[in-house]
């Protein structure tokens, strides 16, 4: 429908509106789309009116349009079922449940269930959730109030919400005037003319003799020809051009297609010299807008700036030239091109976004897709700094940001990226925020800006200076882009006119000119002036879908590369003057699997991700110049990024990490960089050349990192600012010795000063309260919201604690700086398991496992396995009854109606709830089953015994895939024996072995790689072991009340905790009491909980002066001392070979 059609349809509502007819009024509404009204809609809510209510939401959204409207049905239908339960009316309640709730369960099954239990109470409102719902009235107004917030942040309700504004009666005067304009065009107009239908034109019938009037009666004027305009004057927006080609007069920066071009415009092959101005075909063309109005002051701000950029394009190349123009203008070959592997770094969970800092080439910043962003020296392979996701400020996010971590927790890093000087950095989203911090020269990461920047996900984010201000740039979900003052957080511009959501962003400048060029996931290539005149391009790209766009090094080429919904990938050259692709690049694989990720180095190459691949380009060469795979471990389309000198090249691999390429040049740099770590640990060094920090406009550094909140993180070792220019000037005799190996050599050498804790003071620690009957805690868990903490004792008896939001927590995540409540339903119900009669309870037989929307809990004691209701503690159902009894249960990862459940008599039993069926059984293990893991990457399940034995199985047939026992340590009879527990790392691939008698790390073919035993300062037997929630620690309790905190990667002890720092009255006795069971924090990794054989449980965190474990107590710069006569507290450990 045109826009004229949709304003006639806004008329005829104002008119129905006027003369009364109410409800044609609702339903042209509904069945138009074009107007949401809300007082309707309000009305309707609060007088029930469910049915309308639906219909006329469905005018405008379906439940399955997104999540916004899925949410607003939910809400609707849930308010209708309450209803019907206040008023007792079950069947009413059933059919709204099966008919209008069901189609939620696809969703959120869970949820689905906790609704249906609804059914079983007596009155809903003993359901925790529900306890506050007042009378009906105010229930609809309630929800209300957060339907209209849901109606305004859904973006198909955009536009829709508010009627335009003209004035009464518009309809009517628009007929008065085409009546009046009918009766001047009559031949005979009669004075007062009477008007008696509209379904014909007006005409006054003749005179009755017959006469008409004289000829020299006044007449209206001459009448303008239909579809005349008058001329645009000399001055307007788009003054006469002569030019070589229409094409060029289309632009690249106009809205009119080729095939609107005048054809008048047509030129012979050499055109004459034009007798007027000309305007060139250039990247400046968009800048005069052509929507523009005829003699408007001041929108055409930056025409001097544009006119003085044509003529400089117009007289052909700058006399200026770039240092980096000459010195790599003629002298490239395939030696420049990083193609060897020299690095292989660990990121821990999938890595989405990588950018080298400006200035210090090796140092990486890496976002991930579990929402945590690190630091990476690549030289050292040291990881600098590492944060995990979390939103600063929860109590000022918005409600639709506020609901959709809720609903959903899980976060992604969609870009990160440096600032143009490397003293700032952002972070974009998968959820409504970006987060910007600043680096401090030294090293350190501040928290500057968090942003609620749109709705939905953040697509891009990117750094630019218009108007000599730094400004950030970002686009989103909601179809915009938008643009912020990167000092205080203002928002400064927002440029609306993509009809799909953004994909990409790339500011860009010509001369004294800034622009954004933006791409949009339905192939829309739009440029934008910091101004609100609208775009300057419609254009479609390759592929019309995700297309990303950069530029050379030097500013001077453009360039795109996009995959289409088919997986088809293009790679091209655009001339900017013509808004034509000038250059389009072979070699992708027909069918890419995935989007295809590209960057561009030295004004010169070209690289993208493909086929398992880097493939690598010559701007001036379409033919592939060569690929190379990185020893092979890389994704269907990898991401890249090269550093700013194109000496190094970061591409992502398989098994959650990243590897580094160079070329001769980058080999040079790593080099240099472990000599000098050499000869700074050596002793005092002459100082070396490099390149010094630039400091833009914000000011010294110093400045900048006073104004934000104090230092969160800082590395140990403070990376040089480097560069290939400042190696050029060394010694290279000095580096010929130096291999790649040395930095691993000192790594093995290197010992630690570990930190050793047994005072209270040392640490926070927190013993939870606890008024009930004693009795050892043998299981232990955090909820996944990380607000919770769930204990299991071996009495059967479940106890959960909870963490109020308060001033001092406003986050209400457990911390032991506030004490929790020991919460218990109204009702005062226990969660308590069933226990064979037969056979007390054992340890071994208790098992625990949550929902990932931890609504429900299933556990066992040795007797059935009961599903719990989280808000009610109400047993919802029971199943396996024993022997043999459960002694292990794990979610599958997939299905949360899916659950292994290891059993006493050694077999693994796979269960779906929903039919209440064994799918399978599995058989291998000796003794009973004391672990369970399953790998989504690896698609297996691990399971582990009292036998000491490891099983893999595939989780497509439940095959047995592999089988092997873990070693005893020296002096250790073997086999062994005893319960052995397992836990996959983040990264999916690495598992996490306990025995009282070792720890280990295994790889996905059940090889160990590295283990550590019990010995000297920590000589008591192991009773768990586990890792934190970020995957760098390991986190392992003793018999005797100790804590060892080691690192992940080489189980390296960093520090010890005695039992006196955390229980006050500890005494050495025959019978120590000492943690059973630990419990790691679902977001913040330096948090565990203990849960003790005397019943308590203990929250311990490091001191507010630490921070981190064994933070500040390593050698500082990784200096090398004498190596300690103690290996247990030199952290070495021992580890096997790689196969």
């Amino acid at each position: 429908m045109t826009s004229l059609s949709r304003e006639l349809v806004f008329l005829i509502l104002q008119f129905l509106d006027e003369e009364k007819f109410k409800e044609t009024v609702h339903k042209l509404e509904q069945e138009s789309g074009f107007f949401f009204n809300m007082k309707h809609f309000e009305d309707q809510v609060q007088a029930g009116e469910w049915d309308e209510v639906e219909r006329y939401l469905c005018g405008f959204t379906k439940v399955e349009d997104n999540r916004y409207s899925m949410k607003i049905f939910f809400e609707i239908r849930k308010q209708k079922y309450l209803e019907a339960l206040d008023r007792k009316d079950r069947a009413k309640a059933v059919e709204i449940l099966v008919k209008d709730l069901k189609v939620f369960s696809s969703f959120n099954e869970d949820l689905f269930k906790e609704i249906t239990q609804l059914l079983t109470l007596d009155n809903f409102r003993q359901n925790e959730q529900l306890s506050k719902y007042g009378d009906t009235k105010s229930a609809r107004n309630i929800m209300l109030i957060e339907l209209k917030k849901l109606i305004e942040a859904n973006p198909l309700f955009r536009d829709k919400l508010l009627f335009p504004a003209f004035k009464n009666s518009r309809l009517r005067t628009l007929i008065n005037q085409s009546l009046n304009w009918q009766h001047q065009l009559c031949k005979n107009p009669r004075p007062n003319p009477d008007i008696k239908t509209l379904f014909t034109d007006h005409s006054c019938n003749p005179t009755a003799n017959g006469s008409r009037p004289p000829t020299n009666s006044p007449l209206v004027g001459p009448i303008p020809k239909a579809g005349a305009f008058p001329p645009i004057g000399a001055h307007g927006p788009f003054q006469p051009v002569v030019s070589p080609s229409p094409s060029a007069i289309a632009g690249w920066m106009s809205n009119t297609p080729p095939s609107m071009i005048n054809p008048s415009l047509s030129h012979p092959a050499v055109a004459p010299a034009p007798s007027g101005p000309v305007q060139p075909s250039s990247a400046a063309s968009f800048l005069k807008h052509p929507r523009t109005p005829t003699g408007v002051a001041g929108m055409d701000y930056q025409s001097a700036d544009s006119e003085h950029l044509m003529k400089r394009m117009r007289t052909g190349p700058s006399d200026e030239v770039s240092f980096s123009g000459v010195m790599h203008s003629s002298v490239y070959s395939q030696e420049d091109i990083p193609k060897i592997v020299l690095r292989t770094l660990s990121q821990g969970s999938n890595v989405m976004s990588m950018d080298f800092h400006p200035q210090q080439q090796t140092i990486l910043l890496v976002g991930t897709n579990v929402g945590d962003i690190s630091l990476w020296e690549v030289g050292s392979r040291e990881r600098l700094v590492h944060k995990p996701f979390k939103v600063w400020d929860i109590q000022a996010a918005t409600t639709p940001l506020q609901s959709s971590l809720l609903n959903d927790a899980a976060i992604s890093v969609n870009r990160c990226v440096w600032g143009p000087d490397g003293l700032m950095l952002g972070v974009a989203f998968s959820k409504h925020i970006v987060q910007i911090y600043t680096y401090n020269p030294t090293g350190e990461l501040r928290q500057h800006l968090e942003i609620d920047a749109h709705v939905g996900g953040v697509n891009d984010i990117a750094f630019a200076h218009p108007n000599k201000q730094l400004c950030i740039v970002t686009c989103g979900d909601d179809k915009m882009i938008k643009v912020w003052d990167a000092v205080a957080g203002r928002r400064i511009y927002t440029f609306e006119g993509h009809e799909a959501p953004v994909y990409s962003v790339c500011p860009h400048y010509k001369e004294n000119i800034q622009f954004i060029f933006s791409t949009a996931i339905d192939g829309k290539i739009k440029a934008w002036l910091y101004d609100c005149l609208g775009s300057r391009v419609d254009y479609d790209a390759p592929g019309l879908w995700c297309t990303m766009m950069a530029y050379s090094a030097d500013g001077t080429r453009l360039f795109s590369c996009g995959t289409s919904k088919e997986g088809e990938s293009h790679l091209v050259e655009w001339n900017e003057s013509e808004g034509a692709i000038k250059r389009t690049y072979s070699g992708f694989r027909k069918r890419s699997l995935g989007v295809v990720q590209f960057d561009t180095t030295r004004n010169r190459f070209l690289a993208a991700g493909d086929e398992f691949q880097i493939k690598f380009w010559d701007m001036d060469n379409t033919n592939i110049m060569t690929a190379v795979d990185a020893e092979g471990g890389l994704p269907a389309s990898p991401r890249l990024r090269f550093n700013k000198e194109g000496s190094l090249l970061a591409v992502t691999s398989n098994d959650n990490g990243i590897k580094i390429l160079g070329n001769n040049d980058g080999l040079r740099l790593i080099r240099m960089l472990e000599n000098r770590a050499i000869e700074k640990n050596r002793g005092p060094s002459e100082p070396m050349n490099s390149k010094p920090l630039l400091v833009n406009a914000l000011g010294p550094a110093g400045n900048v990192s006073g104004a934000v909140a104090p230092t969160l993180e800082r590395p140990s070792i403070i990376p040089p600012a480097m560069s290939i220019s400042s190696i050029g000037t060394m010694d290279n005799s000095r580096l010929v010795d130096v291999k790649p190996r040395i930095l691993e050599d000192m790594d093995k050498n290197k010992s630690w000063k570990i930190s050793d804790i047994v005072d209270p003071s040392q640490i926070k620690p927190l013993r939870l309260p606890d008024s009930w009957t004693s009795a050892k805690v043998v299981r232990l868990m955090f909820t996944n919201n990380g607000q919770n903490l769930l204990a299991l004792a071996s009495n059967a008896v479940h106890k959960l604690w909870k963490w109020q939001r308060s001033e001092r927590n406003p986050s209400g995540k457990a911390t032991a700086s506030v004490m929790p409540q020991l919460w218990q339903p109204p009702s005062g119900t226990l969660m308590t398991n069933d226990i064979n009669e037969n056979k007390p309870a054992e340890e071994p037989a208790a098992c625990i496992a949550l929902s990932k929307n931890d609504s429900y809990v299933m556990s066992a004691s040795g007797g059935k396995v009961s599903l719990f209701n989280m808000m009610t503690f109400k047993v919802m159902t029971t199943f396996m009854s024993p022997p043999p009894a459960a002694t292990f249960l794990a979610f599958h990862p997939q299905d949360n109606n899916i659950v292994a459940i290891g059993m006493e008599d050694s077999t693994i039993q796979i269960y779906n709830v929903r039919v209440d069926e064994v799918k399978s059984k599995l058989k291998g293990h000796q003794t009973r089953i004391t672990g369970l893991a399953f790998s989504q990457t690896l698609n297996v399940l691990v399971s582990s015994g009292g036998d000491a034995q490891l099983c893999m199985w595939s989780i497509d047939g439940w095959e047995k895939k592999k089988a092997r026992f873990i070693q005893a340590p020296t002096g250790r009879q073997s086999p062994l024996v005893g319960e052995t527990k397992v836990q996959f790392h983040n990264d999916q691939l690495h598992l996490l072995v306990t025995h009282e008698s070792q720890i280990g790390v295994y790889d996905s073919k059940l090889d160990c790689l590295r283990s550590w035993c019990p010995k000297d300062a920590l000589p008591a037997p192991i009773s768990s072991a586990l890792y934190s929630c970020d995957g760098l620690l390991v986190y392992t309790t003793f018999c005797d009340g100790a804590v060892a905190v080691f690192d992940a990667d080489s189980l390296r002890l960093r520090c010890r905790i005695a039992p006196s720092a955390y229980i006050p009255s500890f005494s050495l006795s025959s019978n120590p009491v000492y943690p059973l069971v630990i419990a790691a924090h679902p977001s913040e990794p330096n948090q565990v909980a203990l849960g003790m054989t005397d019943g308590s449980v203990h929250v311990v965190e490091p001191s507010e002066v630490e921070l981190k474990w064994g933070n500040s107590t390593s050698q500082d710069n990784g200096s090398l001392p004498s190596n300690s006569s103690n290996p247990s507290l030199s952290g070495q450990a021992s580890e096997h070979p790689s196969r």
